[in-house]
């Protein structure tokens, strides 16, 4: 019988979780001098997403502290979006079987149409997934600061755009935050293969908090 290719590729990508690797930091890095007790130094400090507000599915206010001590997942999309967002949930659905379980990780799916999307549009859209608990929160909230968050700090492209089918222009990346807000991964959420890499560098940054 034979193995399909990407179950081939998912078994390398998954096995490679076993090694001890860390992942990088992406984004452009600051360097900040410190002066303690007479003594200079310089640190570098990588960017992380600053503080936000928004509303989820069950129509509850979804903030940073939600996500204090944990790692998540986020992405952005549309309910309506009749082209690559389709992919990108099925291919979510996979991340989200894998860390569901895990109190530890999160997902964050933030809506660029948020006059369509409100919570109650959500909610059907995360239940028809079959999503059943807090690990995935789907988030609407004001439309600029949606795309600002989006376009300034997560790095991904999310704008309203009459030319492009739907409406909306967005990015179809995946992108891994560490506790501390850091990006640390952006994957392909539109192929097996970058969803593959996003689960097995989850298991990665995991165990980093290990050791």
């Amino acid at each position: 019988m034979r193995v399909p290719v990407f179950m081939l590729g998912l078994t390398a990508v998954l096995l490679t979780a076993c090694e001890d690797r860390k992942l990088p930091y992406l984004g452009e890095p600051e360097t900040v001098v410190r002066t303690v007790d007479g003594k200079t130094t310089e640190e570098t400090r990588y960017p992380s997403i600053p503080a936000f507000s928004f509303t989820n599915q069950d129509n509850q206010t979804v903030t940073e502290h939600d996500f204090k001590d944990k790692i998540y997942v986020a992405d952005f999309f549309f309910t309506t979006c009749p082209t690559i967002c389709p992919v990108m949930k099925k291919n979510m659905l996979k991340v989200y079987d894998e860390v569901k379980n895990n109190p530890t990780v999160r997902i964050l799916s933030h809506t660029i149409d948020p006059e369509h999307d409100t919570p109650a549009v959500l909610k059907t859209y995360s239940t028809d997934l079959g999503v059943s608990n807090a690990t995935w929160q789907f988030v609407t909230g004001d439309r600029e600061k949606i795309y600002e968050i989006g376009q300034r700090h997560y790095l991904v492209t999310a704008a309203e755009d009459a030319k492009s089918p739907g409406g909306f222009l967005h990015s179809g990346h995946f992108v891994l935050l560490d506790k501390d807000r850091h990006i640390r991964g952006m994957y392909d959420g539109t192929t097996d293969e970058g969803t593959y890499e996003l689960i097995r560098d989850i298991r990665t940054l995991l165990k980093e908090y290990e050791n």
